[in-house]
């Protein structure tokens, strides 16, 4: 089941559901459908209900018509407001090749010695490795819940910030509370997925994460989530190997794979849950998918860019990054 939010010409906000290729409002089917008539009406309602209460949603939905069409729709919003967010690690391949380009970077003069040592040796440089702790426990880092937009949305450029970057990722949508989970109960609680783009300042992150209280103006002035949101049961089988790109401009820049990931979804929120009351519309960060940032793949974004992301089965988005206060726009 696809789902999203829209908000209409007289500015209330709908949820709609993607049924034969063509989106139905769910208050429609509700209205249609007694058993039904008691859920709520929201995004992470739908979430949390039982897999028999979605196929009648399905079948209702498919018997109606689409009403209104897209005339009354004023714009795509964020399918809902986050209680939080948590940000994900899950891939070596990405930690090794992001460091590396952080290195190429902002570290040229070394960078040829570093490069001779991967060659000769044929390995990635020490420094480029996790610690230890990355291969023990899911790690994560805290961001700021406000600061989601969706689809459509021009990332800005704040004024601190020389060089910005996208971070290809799936979000994890938290549909039922959690409370020191096994990983089998955490998995259980995972209602659905989106796509998200983990956007950074990557001229102010070395600085903060050498600091010892971790990210800050790197990360928390925007952040970008998939207007659509699927239900857990259509990605949850198929999440260790999905394909995704990114497009700058309309030219392909990096094709992704989701396979390698060092811990299971279960598990990362599971070790969330330690000790921590964990609350249906929590949303959680995979990390970035190898390949999906340009700190990895060499294709930064620049003032006026086009930004595209997908990953099959979840969807996509589109979005604009725009000047800076300081640069004339022609």
């Amino acid at each position: 089941m696809k789902l999203r939010t829209v908000r209409t010409k007289n500015c209330s906000l709908e949820t709609q559901i993607l049924i034969n290729e063509s989106w139905i409002y769910l208050s429609e089917i509700i209205a249609n459908n007694n058993n039904i008539n008691p859920i709520g009406k929201g995004v992470l309602d739908i979430l949390a209900l039982s897999s028999d209460l979605r196929n009648e949603i399905m079948e209702t939905g498919g018997r109606l018509a689409p009403s209104e069409g897209g005339e009354n729709i004023e714009k795509v919003e964020i399918p809902f407001q986050p209680l939080s967010y948590r940000d994900f690690l899950l891939w070596e391949k990405h930690y090794i090749d992001s460091a590396r380009g952080f290195a190429k970077k902002f570290y040229p003069k070394f960078f040829p010695i570093i490069k001779i040592y991967e060659t000769v040796l044929r390995k990635p440089f020490p420094a480029f490795i996790p610690k230890g702790l990355w291969y023990k426990q899911p790690i994560y880092y805290m961001g700021n819940h406000l600061a989601f937009e969706t689809d459509g949305y021009t990332i800005p450029i704040p004024d601190y910030c020389t060089v910005l970057d996208y971070e290809l990722e799936f979000g994890i949508i938290l549909s039922k509370p959690l409370f020191n989970a096994t990983p089998d109960e955490a998995e259980k609680a995972i209602g659905g997925f989106t796509l998200f783009n983990d956007i950074s300042a990557r001229n102010v992150q070395r600085a903060e994460m050498k600091s010892g209280f971790g990210l800050q103006k790197a990360k928390n002035f925007c952040n970008i989530m998939g207007s659509v949101v699927v239900t857990a049961d259509e990605i949850l089988p198929i999440w260790k190997n999905m394909n995704g790109q990114v497009k700058i401009n309309d030219e392909t820049v990096a094709r992704v794979n989701t396979a390698g990931a060092q811990f299971s979804l279960g598990e990362c929120v599971a070790f969330v849950s330690k000790g921590e009351k964990l609350y249906p519309g929590e949303f959680f960060g995979s990390g970035t998918i190898p390949g999906g940032s340009g700190i990895e793949n060499g294709f930064l974004v620049q003032t006026s860019d086009k930004l595209e992301m997908s990953i099959d089965n979840i969807g996509s988005i589109t979005n604009y990054i725009s000047y800076k206060k300081d640069e004339n726009v022609v």
